[in-house]
């Protein structure tokens, strides 16, 4: 039984509620993978600590007032998908962008199924006007593409407010270097619960360098 009790604080229900979501999300998640590839078959026997309980470390990193959430390259429903579970019954709302429409329809079934407070958007990044959209609170992305391509993506989306929590592997450092080579930010490194090769990087204040 996985231990969810650090971050039982932030829960707005009980924990037990909680878990049985988990565990719902979870169950999909294999029925899924078994046709899709939502998440490695080599880690499918480790979901809880690899997947789920590696993205709810996200959680203690998050602010009071954090609710609006932007997933970029959702695939799977990680990190986003856990985080929109424990925070079921809150004023959080998530949006989980992801072009591959079977993945889409994956998300959507797990949204529908929990009743979670998120919307999927069915394509990339620069299919969503970034000045019609309100502001995230927080951006999420994990396995997705290197730092300095992930920056790229999201940078249109954050405002002065904004923060990305993206999960890292051992290459971050290297990532960090080639990312500040065009630009500016602020950077908080958390060293990961479940990965001892992984960080989660807090970045806030993005701005592209002037020449």
């Amino acid at each position: 039984m996985p231990d969810l009790s650090p971050y039982a604080g932030v829960f707005v229900r009980p924990e037990a509620e909680v878990l049985r979501d988990l565990e719902s999300f979870a169950a999909l998640l294999k029925k899924w993978n078994a046709v899709q590839n939502l998440v490695s078959r080599e880690t499918e026997n480790a979901l809880w600590p690899r997947h789920i309980v590696d993205s709810l470390q996200i959680l203690p990193l998050l602010c009071p007032d954090d609710e609006r959430f932007l997933d970029i390259g959702s695939g799977g429903g990680l990190p986003a998908l856990p985080l929109a579970i424990a925070l079921k019954r809150g004023p959080a709302s998530f949006t989980l962008v992801e072009p591959i429409g079977k993945k889409v329809a994956f998300l959507r079934q797990v949204i529908r199924e929990l009743g979670l407070n998120a919307t999927v958007h069915a394509g990339r990044t620069d299919s969503i006007d970034s000045r019609e959209t309100l502001r995230p609170d927080v951006i999420t992305s994990r396995a997705l593409a290197a730092l300095p391509t992930l920056l790229e993506l999201i940078h249109a989306f954050f405002g002065p407010e904004t923060r990305a929590i993206l999960h890292k592997g051992r290459d971050h450092a290297v990532e960090l270097r080639e990312s500040r080579l065009a630009w500016d930010f602020d950077v908080v490194i958390t060293n990961s619960a479940t990965d001892e090769a992984g960080v989660l990087l807090t970045i806030s204040n993005l701005r592209r360098k002037t020449i």
